[in-house]
């Protein structure tokens, strides 16, 4: 698959606007492939990571970390995805295979699978404590829940859009999304012209299949507006986890639970939920964790 994904952010009218827009095809096919995803939960995920990178962009540091994180009573139960500021999005559904019928629209029942539950986002800002935002979830379909939990938890108006477009043999044929922002001591008449120009918009899905860019997107939607764009990132789906990373996780298991396991007198094999990767431990290793952890 020809890589174009990339995100760009911009503003417009004089710095009253910020926006971001992200194309995101190969990022969600390489998560559907990973995780062997529904078409349900290809689109839960690919939006869920299209905001994530999105919303990693607006971090100040290199260093800092988002995850948005979905505990849901649906039939996927949750989503958690974790994207930093350099385009790097990682991420998993809790049920992958979810299958539904399709919603009243004929689309893909993303909200019907994720069903009530709490969105958090968590920032990672290398102090002591993270920031935790909650929101309860409007409708499970992604976009709205983030529209909502901009208003309420950050008090800054925002138009998100997210979507997933799935080819027939379940692989991704688009995704992406953008965010718009209306900044402190915007005008009457800027949010007039922009909430006019967003009710001529399709679905991102539509934009990105007539082959519209991220750029062209910010282009379309802030028409009039003198978009700039300040910044272009390529992104990906990468995950960091190594041998080294698990192995401390084994070793904060405790004793208790490492000696039971070396008791079985087997290999342990611990699968990272964020990418599918497998590392395998033998009894021997096992043995040293054990010596480590005392």
């Amino acid at each position: 698959m020809k890589n174009n994904d990339h995100m760009i952010r911009a503003t417009a009218a004089d710095g009253q606007i910020r926006a971001f827009a992200v194309s995101a095809r190969k990022v969600s096919e390489d998560a559907r492939i990973a995780h062997d995803l529904s078409p349900i939960g290809t689109a839960a995920l690919g939006r869920t990571m299209s905001a994530a990178l999105m919303m990693g962009a607006m971090l100040k540091n290199d260093t800092d970390l988002l995850t948005l994180q979905i505990r849901s009573e649906g039939l996927m139960k949750g989503i958690t995805v974790t994207a930093d500021p350099k385009g790097n999005v990682k991420g998993y559904v809790a049920v992958p295979d979810v299958m539904l019928p399709p919603n009243s629209l004929g689309k893909l029942d993303v909200g019907g699978a994720v069903g009530e539950g709490m969105l958090s986002v968590i920032k990672d800002l290398g102090l002591k404590d993270p920031y935790v935002g909650q929101v309860r979830l409007q409708t499970g379909e992604i976009a709205d829940d983030l529209t909502y939990y901009f208003a309420v938890s950050e008090q800054t108006p925002s138009a998100v859009a997210l979507g997933v477009l799935m080819n027939k043999e379940n692989t991704v044929r688009q995704a992406g999304g953008f965010i718009i922002q209306l900044m402190p001591g915007i005008s009457d008449e800027t949010i007039d012209a922009l909430e006019e120009r967003l009710r001529t918009v399709e679905s991102v899905t539509s934009m990105l299949d007539k082959g519209m860019s991220p750029e062209d997107m910010i282009e379309f939607l802030l028409e009039g507006m003198d978009p700039e764009i300040i910044g272009r990132d390529e992104v990906r789906f990468k995950c960091d986890c190594s041998k080294e990373r698990v192995e401390k996780a084994l070793i904060s298991v405790g004793k208790d639970e490492l000696e039971s396991m070396i008791e079985d007198n087997e290999p342990v094999e611990v699968k990272c939920d964020f990418c599918s990767k497998k590392y395998s431990f033998s009894v021997d290793e096992l043995k040293e964790l054990l010596e480590m952890a005392q």
